[in-house]
């Protein structure tokens, strides 16, 4: 976009962009040209005396529209909104109007730069009355709560690499857009987001279920596992259904340990039944209670009671959902029928392995080795249970991913767990989704990669961490389709509302389309769902800094250090932040007790090469990501695409190099 301007010198500056026009103004004037060149003085005489009041410089006028800069951001929407209020009032001009924060251009006859052209193209998605602003304005408004928006959705304007989420001014007398509605110069555009309101309504279908966590009545605390991985079994069995809709188990667990209200329930879940009871489990003998209720009346649907000894567990899982089935009038496909049996193994010690193993690589960070371990076990007593490999492949390739484990020491093992999980069962979706995982991640074979998500999508669409994998990792990360990581992400959040994992995983494609206000608000939901989730807190305190908000940024990672033990890819982001807020004494101590610490554990060398880099320590930075190349570092992947990697670092002759190695597609 290129403006002509009168005489001045070159420079460069950030400015909040305006554009604005008279809506139908060409079929106005073809039918009263009196009446429209009223509209046009009247237009420019507001704009002239607003201008005048907020410090705007209007730089041109084109036939029945304006183009003006702003200084301040919050004085360009002030204005805005003074505008629009006059616009609409009693001599009204039917007024569009564009916003957008960003770096521009003067040189003697022009005003030119991406900036320039966003702004133009949200003011050609407006309607009348309605003052349109994109998200790096909305980024601004964070800390003024006096100027109330709301989303408008995400485009992908012509000639803008980057999906831009848009947002309409929320107050009296303005026009809102409806959600999606938007037609301007775009080549693409994604729903806005609902409501939680919305949501609530369209995900309570009569036939859907939520299985609350069992209660624990074993004399051992140490039983929670049991108790936990019943339930969670019972879930699983039931999310394989076509015609139910299953809440997911991170959304379920979050009741966990409290009074259940059902009212609580049904508006966090949108559900209409719960499935709950206890489990009471001594030496081989066992005992369960069970009881499906509906939510809107609190009417118990079935309750049942079971004491069996252990080996019968499978049988109660499978009498348990069978019986839901008939209760809420499903009817069953032979091959629905087959995913309710469990007949993954035979062995309960394989299977009280398999459920530790589950438990503890749920928790996430350190536990992850734990439930490595349990896997293992479980897999030693029956090498023929697969989901016991389908649990030892994710368990590794979470190990490598957050730099528990070095690549090169998990990187075959989990390929052998996932490929025997496939041979043993290859109509599960996990097995699928871990090969998907291992191509992305460790092989870099990208066509595998691809190919597994999207077997493993169509074997089972409702599972969460296929979407979010997918749209994480290889679609944002590797690929950089935004537009379909933002899909899938979304998917994953919407199967799992209430999980900090899915919030933080979808969080961290908004901050990498740079979609800050947005990523800012799940991360902090995350947080309030899990207050250690180290997702969350990785892309709060990222997102911070790319909303400039640099001491924010630096509490959130210091905080990260402390809960994480010092784990290195904490202190890592921390002489990230750090160097952005010029501490960098601070950040090259780090640096160094990270070097004393890779002497003798596993510190990950790429994301030692980015904290080099940030430290303008760019030939040590090359030889540690040389070094990664070589082991095939899974942190690797957020080279080409993420925005707390240095420009130092992307601008240097050697950044090619390193891509190349890693192949991106």
């Amino acid at each position: 976009m290129v403006r002509k301007l009168t005489t001045m010198p070159q420079e460069r500056q950030l400015a909040a962009i305006m554009f604005t026009d008279i809506e139908g103004y060409t079929s106005i004037m073809q039918e009263n040209e009196r009446k429209a060149v009223q509209l046009r003085n009247r237009h420019r005489g507001i704009l002239q005396k607003e201008h005048a009041r907020f410090d705007g410089r209007i730089i041109q006028y084109y036939g029945d529209g304006t183009l003006s800069i702003f200084k301040s951001t919050i004085q360009a929407v002030h204005c805005a909104l003074a505008m629009q209020k006059a616009f609409t009032g009693t001599e009204p001009v039917p007024v569009r109007m564009g916003l957008h924060s960003g770096d521009i251009v003067f040189d003697e006859e022009q005003i030119y730069g991406d900036g320039v052209n966003i702004a133009s193209r949200i003011e050609s998605l407006g309607v009348a009355g309605s003052v349109l602003l994109s998200d790096k304005i909305q980024d601004e408004l964070l800390n003024h709560p006096e100027l109330k928006t709301v989303s408008v959705g995400f485009y992908q304007f012509k000639n803008v690499k980057r999906l831009v989420e848009v947002f309409a001014l929320d107050h009296e007398g303005l026009v809102i857009p409806k959600q999606g509605s938007l037609t301007g110069k775009t080549s693409e555009k994604l729903p806005p987001h609902g409501t939680a309101r919305q949501k609530r309504e369209t995900l309570a279908p009569e036939k859907s279920i939520a299985v609350l966590p069992f209660i624990n009545l074993s004399n051992d605390p140490e039983q929670e596992y049991f108790s936990d991985g019943i339930g969670e079994e019972i879930l699983n069995s039931l999310s394989g259904l076509k015609d139910l809709k299953v809440a997911s188990r991170s959304s379920s667990f979050q009741f966990h340990g409290k009074n259940i209200d059902l009212g609580e329930v049904k508006d966090k879940l949108g559900v209409s039944t719960v499935l709950h009871g206890s489990i009471r489990k001594q030496g081989q003998r066992l005992r369960l209670t069970v009881q499906l209720i509906n939510v809107d009346d609190g009417f118990h649907l079935w309750s049942e009671k079971y004491d069996r000894s252990l080996d019968d567990v499978f049988a109660i899982q499978e009498e348990v959902a069978l019986a839901v089935t008939e209760k809420l009038k499903l009817t069953l496909q032979e091959k629905e029928r087959s995913q309710i049996r469990n007949d993954c193994t035979s062995n309960p010690e394989a299977y009280e392995l398999y459920l530790k193993g589950r438990y503890y690589s749920n928790k996430r960070g350190a536990s992850i080795l734990t439930g490595m371990h349990y896997f293992q076990l479980a897999i030693d007593l029956d090498p023929g249970f697969a989901l016991a490999w389908s649990g030892y492949a994710d368990a590794s390739l979470m190990a490598a991913f957050y730099g528990l484990l070095p690549s090169g020491l998990v990187m075959e093992k989990a390929r052998h767990a996932a490929e025997q999980a496939l041979k043993l069962a290859p109509m599960r979706c996990e097995a699928y989704c871990s090969l998907a995982c291992y191509y992305t991640c460790l092989e870099w074979n990208w066509e595998a990669a691809e190919k597994n998500f999207i077997t493993a999508l169509e074997i089972n669409p409702k599972y969460a961490q296929a979407h979010f994998w997918y749209g994480s990792l290889y679609l944002c990360w590797a690929r950089g389709d935004f537009m379909g990581a933002i899909t899938h992400g979304r998917i994953a959040m919407e199967l799992e509302p209430m999980s900090a994992i899915s919030l933080g995983m979808y969080g961290s494609i908004l901050y990498s389309v740079g979609q800050y206000s947005e990523a800012l608000r799940l991360c902090k939901k995350g947080l309030e769902i899990d207050g250690e989730s180290f997702t969350c807190h990785l892309f709060l305190g990222l997102t911070y800094l790319g909303l400039k908000q640099y001491e924010e940024g630096v509490k959130v990672f210091e905080h990260l250090v402390q809960i994480t033990n010092r784990f290195h890819f904490s202190v890592n982001t921390l002489i990230v932040a750090y160097c952005m807020t010029w501490k960098f004494h601070a950040a090259q101590q780090l640096m160094e007790e990270l070097k004393h610490r890779s002497s003798r554990e596993h510190v990950s060398a790429a994301l030692l090469g980015i904290s080099a880099a940030c430290l303008d320590q760019l030939d040590e930075a090359f030889e540690y990501l040389e070094k990664a190349c070589s082991e095939h570092e899974p942190i690797l992947l957020c080279l080409k695409y993420q925005p707390w990697v240095p420009d130092s670092l992307k601008e240097d002759p050697r950044f090619q190099k390193v891509l190349e190695r890693v192949g991106f597609p």
